[in-house]
């Protein structure tokens, strides 16, 4: 993708010198002309100025009042102030005010290159730190976990495939199913992976604010809009750009996005000069955007501009195979947030995390691994770590009215109870049996048909 243009207006009285710095730039920048400050003004209303060469002396208002008029309503243009004379007091005070630099109208042609080379530099960085502070998800914690089980497969198969078209992508899926990550690998895969990923939850959003959010706001467009603000759209410029709950966008603001996904120019709220933009759309919802569509609550001409390559996540409980790994990363990532030393889950534990139905999928696993880590002083987690909740989940994804279902819930409880007293007595299983008030045989037949004897001995000293 070629960089833009920059644009640079000059605004100077003399017809002479604009034309001399016109002849001077134009070979490298869209170079606009402005006579008085007052018509410079209406040209930075009008387009997307980068630089502004100034004038100190203008007829009505002068540079140094045009300056601050600049710096408060459009921050990120850079201003190099131009004079007859050397000035200090002048050229002190415009640097005060923010100018990049103060020149007078004997410089050297070479000199004022570099000069604006600097200077356009310096508003590139600007944006870019922008942009990063955007960026506020940690790149290292949000790892796409494929998993050995054949839906996750194919959709990263997919995702290879279609990483490089600009082409919009669709991700639905429950929340928790790990949309955003995939957007993320797409993000990686695309070409673009230099550039700015920039999410956005729209559900997280007030919905007062989602077009400020999204396309930007000039000072003043709104009660409290102190000053210029960029939208994410243009801080995903050369990178990608994730909708999520996309859904939860207004009817009128659906169309203000088809007209920016179709034109690739947007237009930033108390704006009136349009925008343009350049990245990859990547949106994701947890809704079913046809029957949105059929309820009227979402755009059916939308709905066709973003549906044009679509993933479907599967929920975690049709790809349990992955759970073994998903715990495994999650252990590694809060043994380090907690300076833990846990070095893996037993192989039951692990059965009864795979018979769960996580509605929360995912996200719902992550947090429970998160608890465990944070509240253990063990070197591996068992079934008895687990919340009671868990195991009687189990048993409610059971068949149904079976005399079986109380007796297998009774000993869930019962070997549960068991382990915490073996760990409570270090693995002691005479000790054990004096702590529950049994007779020591009594407890071993339990430890043999509750499955416990081979977990005792793993732990033993």
């Amino acid at each position: 993708m070629s960089p833009k243009t920059k644009t640079v207006l000059i605004v100077d009285d003399d017809e002479g010198m604009r034309d001399t710095l016109k002849a001077i730039l134009k070979r490298d920048y869209l170079v606009l002309t402005a006579a008085t400050g007052e018509e410079g003004l209406t040209v930075l209303k009008r387009e997307d100025v980068d630089l502004i060469l100034l004038d100190v002396r203008l007829p009505g208002i002068n540079g140094l009042e045009m300056l601050t008029i600049v710096k408060e309503n459009y921050s990120l243009v850079e201003v190099i102030m131009v004079s007859a004379l050397s000035e200090v007091e002048v050229a002190v005070t415009a640097m005060k005010q923010g100018a990049y630099h103060y020149i007078t109208k004997e410089f050297d042609y070479d000199g004022l290159r570099s000069l604006v080379r600097n200077a356009l530099e310096r508003q590139e960085l600007s944006r870019q730190l922008i942009t990063l502070h955007a960026q506020v998800e940690e790149q290292g914690d949000r790892e796409f976990v494929l998993g050995p089980s054949r839906a996750m497969r194919e959709i990263v198969d997919l995702a290879q495939k279609v990483a490089r078209l600009p082409a919009t992508v669709l991700i639905q899926g429950e929340s928790g199913t790990g949309k955003e990550l995939l957007a993320r690998l797409l993000h990686r895969e695309s070409g673009r992976g230099d550039g700015p990923f920039i999410a956005v939850n729209l559900a997280a959003v007030p919905r007062d604010l989602v077009e400020s959010n999204l396309f930007g706001h000039e000072r003043g467009a709104f009660t409290g809009a102190m000053r210029q603000q960029l939208g994410k759209f243009e801080l995903a410029a050369g990178g990608t750009l994730f909708l999520d709950e996309i859904a939860d966008l207004g009817l009128d603001l659906q169309a203000k996005l088809l007209r920016a996904i179709q034109e690739g120019e947007i237009e930033r709220v108390g704006g009136t000069k349009p925008i343009k933009t350049e990245f990859r759309l990547v949106v994701a919802t947890n809704v079913d955007l046809e029957r949105a569509v059929k309820e009227g609550k979402f755009r059916d001409d939308l709905y066709y501009r973003i549906n044009v390559i679509p993933f479907k996540m599967p929920p975690l409980r049709e790809r349990v195979e992955d759970i073994p790994e998903f715990v495994t990363l999650f252990l590694e990532r809060y043994n380090t947030r907690f300076r833990k030393q846990i070095l893996g889950m037993s192989d039951s534990a692990i059965r009864i995390l795979m018979d769960q139905r996580w509605p929360g999928n995912v996200r719902e696993l992550e947090n429970l691994i998160e608890r465990l880590v944070a509240v253990t002083d063990k070197t591996t987690l068992t079934e008895e770590d687990l919340p009671f909740e868990y195991h009687l989940a189990r048993l409610d994804n059971g068949p149904k009215g079976k005399a079986e279902l109380l007796q297998a819930a009774c000993d869930t409880f019962e070997r549960n109870f068991i382990l915490r007293a073996l760990e409570r007595t270090e693995w002691n299983v005479s000790g054990a049996a004096r702590y529950l008030g049994v007779p020591l045989s009594t407890l071993k037949h339990k430890m043999g048909r509750l499955e416990v004897r081979e977990i005792a001995k793993r732990f033993r000293p």
